[in-house]
């Protein structure tokens, strides 16, 4: 990554993130709606299917999909996660509340991402986990916390 770059991934991963609970009450919904949350889970799947296919038609890149034993195989269970985390708040957010759903995602998501980053897991850059670190992981889930409490 260059400097100049950085500004631009921060820009599509804050859109990405402004995405999530969006994704979360649509697809809640959309389970609401059709009486049950799996087949709105089946819906979004099916249309992310058909996007990512055009994308990877698009780039030339369709001829590159593909399981194959030099890949390590926990390199293919990132479907897995995402299967989880669409059922989970699909079934849950119209129950719990969409920012309490995502409240506790984002809990999941610092800690998980500060470890990952730690260790350098999964061939992640590495990025120690110090003093500083840990103060503004507790500050954001401080202010997560206080953002989302009520009453």
């Amino acid at each position: 990554m260059t400097t100049g770059q950085a500004p631009a991934f921060a820009a599509v991963m804050l859109l990405t993130g402004i995405g999530i609970p969006v994704l979360a009450a649509l697809n809640a919904g959309l389970g609401t709606r059709l009486g049950h949350p799996m087949a709105a889970s089946v819906i979004l799947f099916a249309l992310a299917l058909l996007i990512a296919v055009a994308g990877a038609v698009a780039t030339g890149s369709l001829g590159q999909v593909r399981l194959t034993g030099t890949i390590p195989f926990q390199f293919y269970l990132g479907g897995t996660f995402v299967a989880f985390y669409v059922i989970a708040v699909t079934i849950i957010a119209p129950r719990f509340g969409v920012g309490n759903a995502i409240f506790f995602v984002l809990l999941g998501q610092l800690v998980s991402a500060a470890t990952i980053d730690h260790f350098g897991l999964f061939g992640a850059l590495r990025s120690a986990v110090d003093a500083k670190r840990i103060a503004g992981i507790a500050l954001m889930i401080a202010g997560v916390y206080l953002a989302r409490k009520t009453g």
